[in-house]
């Protein structure tokens, strides 16, 4: 019997390249895994069943379907969220969060089947290649990886030549070149156009959102969490992955998410990166809204300090490992009291937090209202003050006697 690998299957033009390589190359058998995280449109779309049989095309032996928009809403994107992880300020990890998931899908699935490889479809340019060969190694220790388009280091216009060869069904051609992945949490896209930084995003490249020219008129939403975990929208309670998707598709039409920015990727050069992801901005700002009227002084300073640390961390790769699990405790821990409801405008290319309320909240009025009835201690503050120059005086006077 032929050597058996598991590929993870996206539809696109890299994987199913992938499959007729290694297949020919090799002389392996191709399994090939899917993951719904979130990417179709609609399962009345068929997308599911059309990637199934592209796979089949290729020249995989089986075509597999894995949906994991619960798993990938419930266990990754929450944590992304209770972090608030925005990669370099901007990036919500829209693919690097999806890569562990679907890895994981793959290992296990290997190991069930006693393959000797996994694969992947990264380029050796990519942060993908990281986020795959140490997922499918922290699920299948060993395991030997095949990244096809990095060992033979594919341009892409000799990859769509390759499909065409070959009679891959693709839907990239040289004339539309782009590059997209997308899942719940939002969709990226590269290559063509956009690979030069000084050109504009095309209209024709977004798909979860509108032009925020034509937004229409702003409206107001409230999205209710209970201990960091968004439970309602507009008071109707929602699992987690349908509230995404509902919001995805209103802050979308205003334009909301949408991202270009140079990023630095983890293995050293700076890309081009146009990102679409309204729920994920929305819910963000929401969140962070809601634990700046919850959480302490001195939790908040901790938390925003280790955002980015957690966001990188993911970024570059780490999902299965301690340091990720370590930080998770830091921020579950300050998420049990994050219960309330934020109200937000949404308007075009933002979604405006003017709301906020919350049973655990530490914001008392009568302490910070300048009206009648206010309870403030103003005769503490003098004193507070004495002690807080202290160090600035003694600083001051050794400052002279060094200049002397």
């Amino acid at each position: 019997m032929a050597n058996r690998v598991v590929l993870a299957y996206s539809g696109g033009l890299d994987t199913s390249v992938a499959v007729r390589w290694i297949t020919d190359e090799w002389g392996a058998e191709v399994i090939a895994l899917a993951a719904d995280v979130g990417q179709a449109r609609s399962e009345k779309d068929g997308v599911f069943e059309a990637i199934r049989q592209r796979a089949l095309a290729a020249g995989a032996v089986d075509a597999k379907v894995v949906d994991l928009r619960e798993e990938f809403a419930t266990e990754y994107f929450l944590p992304a969220l209770r972090a608030n992880a925005l990669y370099e300020g901007k990036y919500p990890l829209v693919s690097a969060l999806s890569r562990p998931v679907i890895a994981q899908a793959v290992a296990e699935l290997a190991q069930e089947l006693g393959a000797e490889a996994a694969v992947h479809g990264c380029t050796g340019k990519g942060n993908d290649q990281l986020r795959f060969e140490l997922a499918f190694r922290a699920n299948y220790p060993g395991v030997r990886v095949i990244a096809p388009l990095r060992d033979k280091a594919w341009t892409r216009d000799e990859e769509i030549e390759y499909a065409v060869s070959k009679g891959i069904p693709i839907t990239v051609t040289q004339d539309s070149p782009f590059s997209f992945d997308e899942n719940l949490f939002g969709r990226s896209i590269e290559a063509g156009i956009l690979e030069d930084p000084w050109e504009a995003p095309p209209e024709d490249a977004y798909l979860l959102t509108s032009d925020p020219n034509t937004a229409p008129e702003p409206s107001e939403i409230v999205i209710g969490f209970e201990a960091g975990l968004p439970v309602s929208l507009d008071g109707d309670a929602l699992p987690l992955h349908e509230l995404i998707a509902e919001l995805n598709r209103q802050a979308g039409a205003y334009g909301i998410g949408r991202i270009d920015m140079i990023e630095n990727r983890a293995i050293g050069i700076k890309s081009r990166e146009v990102y679409e992801a309204p729920a994920a901005m929305t819910l963000i700002a929401a969140h962070r809204a809601l634990e700046d009227l919850v959480l302490t002084k001195a939790e908040l300073n901790v938390k925003r300090g280790i955002e980015g640390t957690w966001a990188k961390t993911v970024y570059d790769g780490l999902w299965f490992s301690p340091v990720r699990e370590a930080l998770d405790a830091f921020v579950d821990k300050t998420q049990e009291l994050v219960t309330g409801e934020v109200r937000l405008q949404l308007r075009a290319a933002a979604a405006i937090v003017n709301g906020r309320r919350s049973e655990f909240a530490l914001y008392a009025e009568s302490l910070a209202s300048y009206a009648t009835g206010e309870t403030f201690p103003h005769d503490a503050a003098e004193g507070f003050i004495r002690l807080a120059s202290l160090e600035g005086e003694l600083a001051a006077v050794r400052a002279r006697t060094v200049r002397v």
